[in-house]
């Protein structure tokens, strides 16, 4: 028995779209030999379809589609992953079709409610499993069991398709990106490969979907719990599997990419599918001379392409003139778009309206904060006239400890760093440049400033950023206690001082653009911390 594992990029809400290429994939697929064709999760909707779950019109549309697909499964058997309702009851579901016909239904039975994951919010579990009949192009037959997602993630349902009689289990999956995330797959499915004795086949989405990047690495798995094929990370692919003798065969393995490497490729595709499916002509960034903005530039332009990257740089008497010489070096090293525009007359005038209501009181972050403020509406004002979303450049270490203006740095459409923290900002620049030197070296090695007051660096006001991080993801991404982060060996101050700022300006995470999820936890759909909070441990 021939398999066809399609990983590919959809567009939530694009059904039509979404089923052409279903279509072609299962016409290459039928070309190729295959006698199956598996796609992902909720294939013809994309994942995650949220809210839209709640339409019922939705459901008739997905329907129309999964028609479609039916028509013309000839020679061919498609495992396809939709929503269904029926009744009152919603379900994600995975329809068999072949030949005209519906083979099977299953509807997915344990329903994920943390991390990313609401779908109790919208689906009504499944109570049975699906195991189906292949007849093979040489006349033989192969039991086939069908799991969705999480359900190979318990051993209950994979091991209730093996009582049904299932020789091998389809699992065709959503499961985003994050760092680790490919290890921890591998691993569950080694469990049940070994619990079962079944091999499986993990077939998982590609693309950018608002906070999440998916990142492929589907993979086959024999009943002795090896990767016996996997596809490439990052990419669409369609590989082809063999069923042998009741196991199987080894086939193409694409390598993992490194930890720098895969958190550079997932920014590359989040950034790209965001800027794409929404349809904008590109993207205007705001450049400082420091590392964010230099690391998002090269981000950007190798998304979309230096002819649809802008950018602007803002000086101000604060400005550094290694700043705009570094800046310029960079432009041109990448063929962008380069603008300079001063923020002095602007300031001046604001600072001037304002002399009478400042009267008596000293210069402070106010007037910094003006700074940022006056650049982020030069750049909206660029976005409106052109109509390219604006890139906000800020880390997650400033967005933990509000190290960002509210309306002036933070303004933007799409935060392409905003689960990146600063220690990863550099390796992520080393890494770019160990590729081709697109970064200017000074920028990598100066201290970061703000470059909103004289001599003003971040360490003035933050813990060392190797300090800072860690205690972030301690707190943030691995829920430890203040006590537990100060027992680690971190001091009190520096904890107590993180925390705060991190609670304090939930606020501000609030107002945020989006931006791709990297870590186990990012500020997202998966951090939901009350603004109004008097809770500190």
């Amino acid at each position: 028995m021939k398999i066809a594992l399609a990983q590919f990029n959809a567009t939530v809400g694009d059904l039509a779209g979404n089923t052409d290429q279903i279509i072609a994939l299962m016409q290459q697929a039928r070309a190729d030999g295959a006698d199956i064709l598996l796609v992902p999760e909720l294939a013809i909707s994309g994942y995650p379809p949220e809210d839209l779950l709640l339409r019922p019109s939705f459901y008739a549309a997905c329907n129309v589609q999964l028609d479609r697909i039916l028509d013309v499964a000839d020679g061919i058997t498609v495992v396809v992953g939709h929503p269904q309702q029926l009744g009152e009851e919603r379900f994600n579901a995975v329809t068999v079709v072949r030949d005209g016909n519906y083979v099977a239904r299953y509807h997915k039975m344990v329903l994920p409610n943390n991390e990313v994951f609401d779908e109790c919010r919208y689906f009504t579990p499944g109570a049975h499993s699906c195991v189906f009949e292949q007849r093979c192009h040489d006349g033989s037959t192969v039991q086939v069991g069908v799991l969705i997602c999480e359900d190979i993630w318990h051993l209950e349902p994979a091991a209730e398709a093996a009582e049904q009689g299932a020789q091998i289990l389809l699992v065709p999956n959503a499961s985003p990106y994050h760092l680790g995330k490919e290890a921890v797959r591998e691993e569950i499915v080694r469990q049940r490969a070994e619990e079962t004795g079944l091999p499986i086949v993990y077939c998982n989405w590609v693309g950018g979907q608002d906070e999440l990047v998916f990142d492929g690495a589907s993979f086959a798995m024999n009943k002795q719990g090896e990767v016996v094929a996997k596809s490439p990370s990052f990419a669409p692919d369609l590989a082809m599997l063999n069923f042998v003798e009741g196991d199987l065969a080894r086939s193409e393995i694409h390598a993992t990419p490194n930890r720098e490497a895969g958190v550079y490729q997932a920014l590359v595709l989040a950034t790209r599918d965001y800027i794409n499916k929404n349809r904008f002509p590109g993207v205007i960034i705001g450049l400082s001379g420091g590392i964010d903005s230099a690391l998002t530039l090269a981000i950007a332009v190798d998304a979309l392409g230096a002819d649809r990257v802008r950018a602007v740089m803002m000086p101000s008497r604060y400005t550094a003139q290694i700043s705009l010489d570094d800046s310029r070096d960079m432009v041109a090293r990448l063929g962008v778009q380069y603008d300079e525009i001063s923020i002095e007359p602007m300031y001046e005038a604001f600072t001037t309206a304002l002399a009478p209501q400042f009267a008596g009181l000293a210069a402070d972050t106010t007037e910094e904060n003006l700074q940022s403020r006056i650049r982020g509406v030069i750049l909206m004002a660029l976005s409106n006239k052109t109509g390219r979303l604006v890139l906000t450049t800020g880390n997650k270490s400033e967005m933990t400890t509000g190290y960002a203006t509210l309306y002036g740095d933070m303004a933007g459409g799409y935060a392409v760093l905003k689960d990146i923290a600063k220690t990863l900002v550099y390796q992520l620049s080393t890494y770019r440049n160990s590729l081709q030197a697109i970064i200017p070296e000074r920028i990598i090695a100066r201290p970061p400033s703000a470059e909103l007051r004289e001599d003003q660096v971040d360490q003035d006001s933050l813990p060392p950023y190797d300090i800072l991080d860690a205690i972030m993801a301690r707190y943030v991404e691995d829920n430890q206690s203040i006590a537990d982060i100060i027992a680690a060996g971190f001091t009190e101050a520096d904890v107590l001082r993180v925390v705060k700022l991190l609670k304090v300006n939930e606020y501000k995470r609030r107002q945020a653009a989006v931006g791709a999820r990297i870590t186990p936890r990012g500020f997202g759909r998966d951090w939901r911390y009350p603004i109004t909070n008097a809770y500190l441990e």
